[in-house]
């Protein structure tokens, strides 16, 4: 089977098929010190010089402006768990190639936020900091130093008729082909004979994400109170062009998955309440997922980082089928998970940070990890991006006894 074949298999439960050989990613940080300890440099992660859209370029000009030879500490780099491509985000292939790991999942790049897209503006910049408008209308502050994802300083809806102007200007249905890659043509012809997932959705695109994106999570926590119809019209009118974009889309291709980025959990819990989550997102996951499925799309994915495990029945009543990365570090029990909601796919659940501490705890911490592997339904790697902290002696370890345990999964 190839890669795109596996997934689909584990995600549809079988769990006599390997599921794929994957890693959220890393910091570039990360990846440069496994250069210098060793990981053979043939195919160095590459930066993006340009932008399309707000699905692939958010941040583009962050990691442009930043100079001198290297990856930035704060960037991330692909590992196939996470789609691609993302936030300007480099795709790995080294220790893809390393390891022997799998192709990535593919993101579709279209548009699902503002068309016309905003044109980015360099506000002011000098050797410490970027300030300046993104393709999404959010202005930005980027340290150069820390090289991490930059802060919002100015959100492009602020109130009732910010939203209506936008809506007016920039969220018509009519323009729904418009949102298409430029090389649609060529694609639909490319994809038709792949073997890799190909999947749709992702950052920022979700009920709760786009909205703490575009408008910041105070003035959100806020509407959900004084201005309900606000947020009520905001998530409808998103989900209504997503509809309609994907509707377009379906007619020409076949889509593996649906990624909805949400990150609405963090260390202790989820940042919103279950009412909230009730009242203002699962009617509208509802009308979502149940047009994905009807149309054969049936793999829906959730992502938050954070303990989330209280608010996972309510996920799944929305229709969503997945979550990741399962944050162990925060409180998140991989068995625990499995063994209370057995339908549910998992991906993720490998504390990221413990594979810092050598053989005995890897060992240790994959323990869970080949318990679920055994069910089905898991495809297991790193719960986010692996640390700076992590040797390359500790990960090749790591990796290579993950990858046993896949294998031996497969033979159950």
């Amino acid at each position: 089977m190839n890669t795109r074949e596996r997934f689909l298999e584990v995600m549809h439960g079988n769990s006599r098929v390997c599921p794929p050989k994957w890693e959220f990613g890393y910091w570039g940080g990360t990846v440069e010190r496994w250069y210098r300890e060793g990981l053979p440099k043939r195919h160095y992660p590459c930066l993006p010089q340009y932008t399309v859209s707000p699905t692939s370029h958010l941040y583009v000009p962050c990691w442009k402006s930043i100079g001198g030879e290297g990856l930035p500490p704060g960037i991330a780099v692909v590992g196939g768990g996470l789609y691609w491509p993302t936030q300007g985000f480099p795709l790995d292939m080294d220790v893809r190639m390393h390891f022997d790991m799998d192709k990535p999942q593919i993101l579709l790049n279209v548009n699902l936020l503002f068309y016309p897209p905003f044109e980015v503006e360099i506000i002011e910049e000098d050797e410490e900091r970027l300030i300046y408008r993104d393709l999404d209308g959010v202005k930005r502050l980027f340290s150069k130093e820390t090289a991490v994802l930059p802060s919002a300083l100015e959100y492009p809806i602020r109130d009732w008729s910010s939203w209506q102007s936008l809506k007016a200007e920039r969220l018509r249905k009519e323009d729904v082909v418009r949102r298409l890659p430029p090389d649609w043509d060529e694609l639909v012809v490319l994809y038709k004979e792949r073997d890799f997932p190909l999947v749709i959705g992702g950052y920022p695109h979700g009920l709760f994400g786009t909205l703490a994106t575009l408008m910041g999570y105070e003035n959100l926590f806020v509407g959900y109170y004084d201005s309900p119809e606000l947020i009520r019209d905001i998530i409808g009118t998103f989900v209504d062009l997503w509809i309609s974009v994907y509707e377009e889309v379906l007619a020409r291709v076949e889509i593996d998955a649906l990624h909805i980025w949400e990150d609405m959990s963090f260390g202790k819990g989820p940042m919103i309440s279950p009412a909230i989550i009730k009242e203002f997102m699962v009617p509208y996951y509802r009308r979502l997922t149940d047009f994905m499925k009807a149309r054969g799309v049936d793999i829906i994915l959730l992502d938050t980082d954070g303990y989330c495990f209280d608010i996972i029945p309510l996920l799944i009543e929305g229709g969503i089928t997945g979550i990741y990365p399962i944050e162990v570090s925060c409180g998140m029990d991989l068995v625990k998970v499995r063994k209370t909601f057995p339908e549910l796919k998992l991906l993720g659940g490998i504390p990221k940070s413990e594979i810092a501490q050598g053989k005995e705890r890897i060992d240790q911490i994959l323990e869970p990890v080949a318990e679920v592997l055994r069910t089905g339904g898991y495809i297991p790697f790193g719960d986010h991006l692996i640390p700076p902290e992590v040797s390359f002696e500790a990960f090749s370890y790591y990796r290579r006894k993950l990858n046993w345990l896949i294998d031996e999964a497969g033979r159950y």
